[in-house]
């Protein structure tokens, strides 16, 4: 009979935002499969769990994931973790999910703290509908394109970005959807939580010329899509910030 695998949230950053059911299952599973082995070993060392840990991420997933297939195979139970929040969000775990799937493997989600609505809670932006889009692409062109489009859904959007591209995203933003209220959450639960909510030009002032740390997750509220003359019409994204994409 196989096993089962374990699709286990963790804290985005204060520990003490873990379920008991996740402890049990990460105590109680045979393997712990973590994005970064590192930063697990603080969240089961401080809850005393002992239960081995192997990594799996996006490098090594070709040659991991069929290794734990053969394990879940076996009967082992398994438990994913990502680096923090919820597993398959913008990380590499939706393909050993998928694989599982597919092998005719349990999979058992085990909910709990994820960035997306953490910082959907506390926007005080519309969120009956909303759209994830992740990381935009890395280019400026297609980053550009990309925000044209999601614009035009006329729904919140929620983005992730890396702390090097906040500000040319910011100017993106601004660029296609003008002066909206954007919010912008990062360090989300840890000592230096930030939550602010201003147009892409006051943020950006906020931000001055410090060193943003830790993963941003950027919320942008609806607009009606803008037709005609008034119409955004940019043949070309702005110009790159030192050190931005080419």
């Amino acid at each position: 009979m196989p096993g089962t695998l374990y699709v286990v949230a963790t804290p985005l950053g204060n520990l003490e935002d873990i379920t008991l059911r996740a402890l049990r299952v990460l105590k109680e599973a045979d393997l712990i499969a973590a994005e970064d082995t590192r930063r697990t070993r603080i969240l089961l060392a401080r809850y005393g769990i002992a239960t081995p840990t192997t990594s799996y991420f996006e490098h090594n997933r070709a040659r991991k994931g069929p290794y734990l297939l053969r394990l879940l195979r076996e009967g082992k139970a398994v438990a994913l973790v990502t680096d923090a929040g919820t597993p398959g969000i913008s990380d590499p775990g939706a393909h050993l999910v998928a694989g599982a799937r597919e092998a005719g493997i349990p999979v058992t989600p085990i909910p709990g703290p994820s960035a997306v609505t953490a910082a959907l809670s506390v926007a005080g932006l519309p969120a009956d509908r909303f759209v994830f889009e992740g990381f935009l692409p890395v280019k400026a062109g297609r980053r550009f394109a990309r925000l044209r489009e999601l614009r035009a859904l006329g729904r919140t959007v929620v983005i992730y970005e890396g702390p090097h591209r906040v500000a040319e995203t910011l100017e993106a933003i601004g660029a296609v959807f003008g002066p909206v209220e954007v919010v912008l959450a990062r360090e989300l639960t840890k000592q230096f939580e930030e939550v602010r909510r201003g147009s892409p030009e006051a943020l950006l002032a906020a931000l001055g010329e410090r060193r943003v740390k830790g993963e941003v997750t950027l919320i942008i509220p609806p607009v009606l899509p803008r037709r005609g003359a008034d119409a955004p019409q940019p043949s070309t994204p702005p110009g790159p910030r030192p050190g931005g994409d080419p």
